[in-house]
C-alpha cells in the first residue's frame, strides 16, 4: 500500500526535465522502460549498477534497479502501477543499504512525456522518496533526525536525477526514432 508523502515523512522530491527530439506519437515510455536492457540502464548514470524486468505474482510488470544514491546502495523493486506510452507510475519499497545497515524507503518514480510541438517532446523524470515505518526505526536506532536524513537524500537524489534524466531522454529518443537501444547519446 502506498504511503502518501507528507512533510512528516518526506525524504526527497526531485523533478528534472529534458527534451526528446521526436514526436510524441513515436515516444513510448512504457515500452522503453519495461524492455530496458541492463547495459542501457547502466550507461544512463555512473551510479547505475544493474537493471532487470520481472513481474508480481499478479502479473504486473516490475523494473528492478540497483544503483547508488549518495552513500546508499539502493535495490529498487518498481511495480508499474501505470504504464502507458506517455506516462509510467512506478512504486517501490526499496532496500537502502548503508554502512549503518539496511532499511526500507518508499520510492515513487514518475516518467512523463508531454508534447511540445510536432517534432519535440518534453520528458519529465520525477522521484519522491518517503520514509517507511522501518526507516523511522532505523533513524531512531542510529540517532539520526529526519531533517538531516532528508537534507542528505534531497541533495543526493537531485544530483542523481540531473545526471540520469538527459541520458534517459536520449535513450527514449533513440528508441522512438530507431527502435533500438545502444545508440549514441
Amino acid at each position: 500500500m502506498e504511503i502518501l508523502q507528507t512533510p512528516e515523512n518526506a525524504l526527497s522530491h526531485s523533478i528534472v526535465t529534458a527534451i526528446i527530439n521526436a514526436p510524441i506519437e513515436k515516444v513510448n515510455i512504457a515500452d522503453w522502460l519495461l524492455n530496458l536492457p541492463d547495459a542501457e540502464y547502466q550507461r544512463c548514470s555512473t551510479q547505475h549498477i544493474g537493471a532487470a524486468i520481472s513481474s508480481t505474482y499478479e502479473g504486473e510488470p516490475v523494473s528492478l534497479n540497483v544503483e547508488t544514491i549518495g552513500d546508499a546502495l539502493m535495490v529498487q523493486h518498481y511495480v508499474a502501477v501505470v504504464h502507458r506510452p506517455d506516462y509510467c507510475r512506478m512504486l517501490s519499497i526499496s532496500d537502502s543499504i548503508t554502512q549503518n545497515g539496511r532499511t526500507k524507503v518508499q520510492v515513487l518514480w514518475e516518467l512523463k512525456a508531454t508534447k511540445i510541438d510536432d517534432n519535440t517532446t518534453l520528458y519529465t523524470n520525477e522521484i519522491h522518496a518517503t520514509a517507511t515505518s522501518e526507516m523511522f526505526e532505523y533513524l531512531k536506532e542510529h540517532n539520526i533526525n529526519l531533517a538531516d536524513a532528508a537534507a542528505s537524500r534531497q541533495a543526493s537524489s537531485d544530483a542523481h536525477n540531473h545526471e540520469e534524466t538527459p541520458n534517459f531522454a536520449k535513450s527514449i529518443e533513440n528508441k522512438a526514432l530507431t527502435g533500438k537501444y545502444n545508440q549514441p547519446f
